[in-house]
């Protein structure tokens, strides 16, 4: 049965919740601030996990703001428009390098750089859910629609097609993701409806594909989601960076590849997946660059490589590089490694392998391309250590 505590709150963890404990054990509170004492109804998870649903901050934080969003606390979207946006990065940081020593045993004790951008309208994809004749996102920590006719995160393009879409709303159950270069609005429903419903969706925007600052993005390819940050986060990424080779590893439509190419004689980008390979192949015959685009998975291409290239870029989903790619990775031994992810657990799982086989970290960046969420990208890069190169 759920109980009713007053708790302060100890931190904040990665996924958006605040840290609190009744008794030793841990109970999760989302829309929180450290140091904030909180009246919390608490229910029991599993085992020793316990989670507080907000009923009353009895004494906030100095550092709490009011949320603009009128859908803030019951919409999932976002976790802190409650802080303002210095102390959102300044809790991600913070976030980062403990998740780091819980999860990879990775004590690291150099600065933690952070690339900020405006925190406001920034997204150019969001993924919409459309129910009962309403569409929005679903409620926090619930499949429950919270609709909406706008959202302050999402970019003028983007919201001009959800007041679209809100106005006139099919009655289907599906989801649909609005992609945009504030020119041109991307519509890909996710599930198959009738065909006059589809059309209905269409007409919120433009078919596929479209582009996107020179490059060719189509249906279900990969592009960044903060459309003020693209171009810090490959800086970042690939800085002063320079020689004869480099491999870019899930490159996607080719955002680090052509930075790559500029300074490196010959480079290979690396992608599975069929829409965003075809998108590479494109970008890439749209300029002459010393690029080879490979049709393979990470793992598959590097077991084919016999001789380390200077630098290899790799930029995996939310599920990390894995066991076997990290393996290959250890075996190449490429002397400069960048990684940019976007989950900091499987980062941290990824680099405590990689260190433990001789990589060091020179340099770790957080790059903010998620504002008012929890999400956080990290840019690591690793050196083999002279003395084992």
């Amino acid at each position: 049965m759920p109980t009713e505590e007053t708790l302060t709150i100890e931190k904040l963890v990665y996924g958006g919740d605040g840290l609190a404990r009744i008794e030793g054990r841990v109970v999760l509170v989302p829309f929180v601030l450290p140091g904030e004492v909180v009246r919390v109804e608490v229910e029991r998870v599993k085992n020793d996990l316990f989670r507080g649903r907000l009923l009353e901050i009895v004494t906030p934080s100095p550092l709490r703001v009011p949320a603009p969003c009128p859908y803030f606390m019951r919409c999932g979207g976002c976790n802190y428009q409650h802080a303002d946006y210095n102390t959102q990065v300044d809790q991600k940081r913070a976030i980062l390098l403990e998740v780091l020593k819980r999860v990879g045993k990775i004590e690291y004790q150099g600065e933690v750089r952070a690339i900020t951008g405006q925190p406001w309208a920034y997204r150019n994809r969001a993924q919409l859910h459309v129910s009962h004749g309403a569409v929005g996102y679903f409620e926090h920590a619930s499949q429950k629609l919270c609709a909406i006719d706008r959202c302050p995160i999402a970019s003028p393009a983007l919201n001009q097609a959800i007041e679209k879409l809100s106005e006139r709303v099919p009655q289907a159950e599906t989801t649909v993701e609005l992609f945009t270069n504030e020119r041109d609005i991307q519509v890909n429903v996710k599930d198959r409806v009738p065909r006059s419903i589809y059309e209905q969706f269409a007409s919120a925007g433009a078919g596929d594909p479209i582009d996107y600052s020179g490059f060719r993005v189509s249906l279900n390819s990969f592009f960044q989601v903060n459309r003020f940050m693209v171009d810090q986060l490959v800086d970042c990424a690939v800085g002063e960076q320079g020689g004869e080779s480099a491999v870019d590893l899930y490159a996607g439509v080719g955002l680090f590849a052509m930075r790559l190419a500029a300074k490196f004689k010959r480079v290979t980008a690396v992608e599975s997946q069929w829409s965003a390979f075809r998108d590479l192949e494109y970008n890439i015959s749209q300029r002459s660059m010393p690029i080879e685009p490979k049709s393979d998975n990470a793992e598959s291409y590097l077991a084919t490589l016999e001789a380390p290239p200077d630098l290899i870029l790799a930029d995996p989903p939310r599920a990390g590089l894995g066991k076997q790619v990290v393996r290959e990775l250890i075996r190449v031994r490429a002397p400069r490694l960048t990684i940019v992810s976007c989950d900091p657990a499987t980062l941290a799982r990824d680099l405590q392998a990689l260190l433990a086989a001789g990589y060091r970290i020179q340099e770790i960046a957080l790059v903010d391309l998620f504002p008012q969420t929890f999400h956080l990208e990290t840019i690591v890069q690793l050196a083999v250590e002279p003395s084992d190169a």
